[in-house]
């Protein structure tokens, strides 16, 4: 597995985990496409009392591309609320790219940094 898997999972699991204080129903597609939204796999689909709320897609710096862009205007443009969970140094990237595609009021953004602090 290499180290940008292994990042993107340790992000959907930890936010699936957050999640689970405010949804009942938290769904991820980290080992294949399981769980389907309107046509699409979005890493992470959460919910309460049968309804679906929305989708976080979790992004690496080596998965940002405006082929990628093209996807989150897809799914943004399904009906659902989409959080994008972008590396926090990436902001201002995917923001661009977000506006490039015409979706940047749909679609919020989070971030995610990894610390190592040494004494």
């Amino acid at each position: 597995m290499d180290d940008e898997k292994l990042m993107h999972d340790f992000v959907v699991r930890t936010l699936k985990s957050k999640l689970a204080r405010d949804y009942k129903d938290i769904r991820e597609n980290t080992e294949g496409r399981v769980h389907e939204l309107n046509g699409y796999y979005p890493d992470i689909i959460f919910g309460n009392h049968g309804l679906i709320l929305g989708a976080m897609e979790v992004e690496t710096e080596a998965t940002l591309s405006p082929e990628k862009a093209a996807e989150w205007k897809a799914l943004a443009h399904s009906g659902n609320k989409l959080v994008l969970m972008v590396p926090k140094k990436t902001v201002k990237h995917v923001t661009d790219l977000l506006w490039e595609a015409g979706v940047a009021d749909r679609v919020s953004i989070g971030t995610y940094d990894l610390l190592i602090q040494m004494p």
